[in-house]
């Protein structure tokens, strides 16, 4: 047990040199940016599946005019916003992230095979989630 503690402490103490970023990539940790943008993602297909109290369609407008054959087809219409303060919502910063998923992320079974997804997703294209 000693051993154990006396390794995590010289882990712990090597890390005060190194930035947030720096200390965040050894430990393969993602930012906090990263993680509320993953949450709002997975949120929506927790909606889109059913498994959410609320449904996709009370929160968010379906693009079915889309002309666009990328992506999937569960696309969501992004509302335009007169005020500053609503591009923060959560139904309106998650829109982007959403629609550039592939189909095959939304045909997974399970949220947590979604989530594995959302992990390759992040490990091909770097800033994904990040804004």
């Amino acid at each position: 047990m000693e051993k154990i503690q006396h390794r995590y402490t010289k882990m712990i103490i090597n890390m005060r040199e190194k930035t947030y970023e720096e200390r965040l990539k050894s430990l393969g940790l993602w930012t906090l940016e990263e993680r509320r943008n993953r949450l709002d993602i997975i949120e929506v297909f927790k909606m889109y599946r059913g498994y959410s109290s609320s449904a996709l369609q009370e929160l968010f407008e379906m693009d079915t005019n889309s002309k666009d054959t990328r992506g999937h087809s569960c696309k969501l219409k992004k509302v335009r916003c007169t005020w500053d303060i609503a591009r923060y919502f959560f139904s309106n910063r998650v829109i982007n992230r959403w629609n550039v998923l592939d189909q095959s992320a939304l045909d997974t079974s399970s949220i947590n095979a979604f989530k594995q997804t959302l992990v390759k997703v992040r490990n091909n294209r770097m800033g994904f989630f990040m804004d």
